[in-house]
């Protein structure tokens, strides 16, 4: 409650796909990221913070709400531990009855703002702007493209309730020498909206969601070649330097001492784009798509000068559903007390050091894979991809084949989990022997918390089960006064194919 009487602005910054081994700081070797290396330093590093989902979509949604993906409907029931996003033809989203953090920010008087990707749905009743923010400068779904506009609209991007043009069309992103202006416009509107709050002394929360490191990667004429990691390096290091324009404008605006932000990433570096369109997981385990280390352990950094000590190192088990709690309670709030929340508030961790117990859960889909507790993770299921995806090239562990680990095959494993000790085996490739006296003391305490977990489980509605061409980005709000308007096809919703 004390800290509701001080003029507080938060913060978050949140990047697609940067996998834990991009940043110096976490021990890339060409060191190109000097102004999050600066970050670490003067903050706190989180050395087992955690995504809620090896995929984009269900990871925002768990931060947005402080709720697993299977809770706040952000999965599908049309296969057994399926990945599924919000493509353009997805029909659901972000229900109604979830309540986001923005829409509890404003109780306490902030404004809110979302720049970059959103990714919870976009048809009208999903719009951000409907589910607590107060401006919006992106688009709703990936870059991908470009397309041609009959079979597949190109992707609008919006301000606030209308978009203003299309990638590729208006925004535009060159394939061959993967060249765009994105990160550099996304960097200025967060400048502008930092500096308009500053001015009238109004608390905001800035939701900095930008995608250059996505698939297809870019970045503006300034950086490209700039860095030795080819272009996604060349994204990285522009995202870098945009992070350290935003710090220093803080700084400069005399806010940053009433400024916490917190840096991360929403599932582990996308190894089936790598080298040249993906990133590192360091030393872990396979990457996005898998609930192997890679897939799910990112990079995380806490930045509030004057109050967290500089250059501290966490080993607190930490999950992007905490940024939900964590800022509630900056704010003097309380979470909600009529649903589930999975986010603990970390300030304890991050102020005083202290260590809360809490354990992390690897959902891929409707279906919990592992879990982890203190040293220990356990794996239920195992699963990479399909013998038939991975037969068409398609690799999450390029290189990286652990015999009876990395399976091709669903491998279910609850009367046996197979038991990592991640201390002294971080990559997953050494699982403990079923009749040690270590394994059974751990697996008996594992047991205990799994079971409690899925006593509680109530899972939500699916909202990434139907799929509806008719449904895509044709007509946007605010088409008409562009001229943008497409035709849509008729509505013919079916079942989504995940294929893993």
């Amino acid at each position: 409650q004390q800290r509701a009487q001080y003029f507080y602005v938060l913060c978050c910054v949140l990047f697609l796909q940067m996998g834990w081994g991009d940043l110096g700081a976490f021990g890339e070797p060409s060191k190109e990221t000097p102004n999050l290396d600066q970050m670490a330093s003067e903050g706190m590093l989180f050395m087992d913070f955690y995504t809620a989902n090896p995929l984009c979509s269900p990871s925002r949604a768990a931060l947005l709400t402080g709720r697993l993906p299977v809770r706040n409907g952000f999965y599908t029931t049309n296969g057994h531990a399926r990945n599924a996003y919000t493509p353009q033809d997805i029909v659901g989203g972000i229900p109604d009855s979830e309540l986001l953090l923005p829409e509890l920010l404003k109780k306490a008087g902030y404004v809110n703002k979302i720049i970059g990707k959103w990714h919870l749905g976009h048809r009208p009743q999903f719009h951000p702007l409907k589910h607590g923010f107060d401006e919006w400068f992106g688009s709703p779904n990936c870059h991908f493209g470009p397309y041609d506009n009959k079979a597949v609209p190109n992707i609008p991007v919006y301000r606030d309730w209308e978009m203003i043009g299309r990638y590729y069309e208006d925004f535009k992103i060159d394939l061959k020498t993967g060249e765009a202006n994105l990160t550099q416009i996304y960097l200025q509107e967060a400048l502008d909206f930092i500096s308009r709050q500053q001015a009238s002394q109004q608390p905001f929360f800035l939701y900095w969601a930008i995608d250059a490191t996505h698939a297809p990667v870019y970045a503006s004429k300034h950086f490209l070649g700039s860095s030795q990691r080819g272009l996604y390096g060349d994204a990285v290091r522009e995202i870098d330097d945009s992070i350290g324009k935003i710090l220093k404008h803080l700084q400069k605006l005399g806010i940053s001492e009433n400024t916490f932000v917190f840096f991360t990433s929403d599932n582990g570096a996308a190894l089936i784009s790598a080298p040249k369109q993906g990133g590192s997981n360091g030393r872990f385990l396979c990457g996005k798509q898998t609930t192997f280390e890679g897939g799910m352990r990112e990079p995380a950094i806490a930045w509030w000068p004057g109050h967290i000590p500089a250059g501290g190192v966490s080993h607190q088990l930490g999950n992007v559903m905490d940024l939900f709690t964590t800022s509630l309670s900056l704010a003097g709030l309380q979470p909600p007390s009529d649903r589930q929340i999975d986010g603990i508030d970390l300030l304890p961790a991050i102020l005083q050091g202290k260590l809360i117990d809490r354990s992390i859960f690897y959902y891929r889909g409707n279906e919990m894979m592992a879990v982890r507790v203190g040293l220990y993770k356990a794996h239920y299921w195992t699963w990479s991809n399909s013998w038939e995806e991975y037969s068409k090239g398609i690799d999450f562990c390029p290189g990286q084949n652990v015999s009876g680990v990395t399976t091709h095959t669903q491998e279910e494993h609850t009367t046996l989990p197979l038991l990592f000790h991640l201390g002294r085996d971080p990559g997953e490739k050494y699982p403990l022997s079923f009749a040690s006296e270590e394994y059974q003391g751990v697996m008996e305490r594992i047991s205990a918390v799994v079971q409690q977990h899925k006593e509680t489980m109530v899972p939500g509605v699916p909202q990434l089960n139907v799929c509806d061409k008719a449904v895509m980005n044709w007509s946007p709000p605010g088409c008409e006064k562009l001229g943008k308007c497409l035709q849509p096809p008729e509505s013919n919703p079916k079942k989504c194919f995940w294929p893993h």
